[in-house]
């Protein structure tokens, strides 16, 4: 399944298959691929960096739901219901403007920023919590593409571990996993 291209409807699509994974967690205390986290973190994460930086490029803030140590279920729910409300109204025309990365049409900055982070999160909180861990390739493909011209700048952020040797003859999943600092055989007996 390829996903759309159109921003608000690659948002849907994207943490349609998050929200799946995180609807079908039981343990919300297992590791996770990203050292120190836990499926928990997972939703944490995504929750809580990205209305700051939404809010710092626009000034607008999104609706907050409990917190993910409290309730991660309801707390994806609120936050997602809020971005893709966001997305999908006027507010979208707001004009994204962050010091770090310029100027951009809203859409497209959560599409580059936070959609894309879920997507690669997506499998984070499948490996941790044994669930389909399957990401479209394409999508798998066009991430790997547009990251490696800036690897250097991405691990420097702090933001991606160290790349994680992958056999040459890996599909594009495993590939992307190894580039963005994970294990694919993170927790595999």
């Amino acid at each position: 399944m390829t996903l759309p291209a159109e921003p608000t409807e690659r948002h849907r699509a994207v943490t349609a298959a998050f929200t799946a994974r995180v609807e079908g967690a039981s343990d919300w205390d297992a590791p996770a691929p990203v050292a120190g986290w836990s499926a928990r973190d997972v939703v944490g994460h995504l929750v809580n960096w990205f209305p700051e930086f939404l809010g710092s490029a626009t000034g607008l803030a999104l609706d907050r739901g409990p917190s993910p140590d409290e309730d991660p279920v309801a707390a994806w729910q609120v936050h997602t219901d809020a971005v893709q409300r966001l997305l999908e109204g006027p507010q979208a025309a707001t004009p994204f403007r962050h010091p770090m990365v310029g100027e951009m049409p809203l859409p497209v900055a959560v599409d580059q920023f936070y959609t894309s982070d879920v997507f690669m999160h997506t499998w984070d909180l499948a490996r941790a919590t044994g669930q389909d861990e399957r990401l479209d390739p394409q999508t798998c493909a066009d991430l790997l593409a547009g990251m490696a011209p800036i690897e250097e700048l991405m691990r420097s952020s702090g933001q991606f571990g160290p790349r994680v040797p992958v056999p040459d003859d890996a599909d594009v999943q495993t590939r992307l996993l190894g580039f963005i600092g994970r294990d694919p055989e993170f927790g595999r007996s």
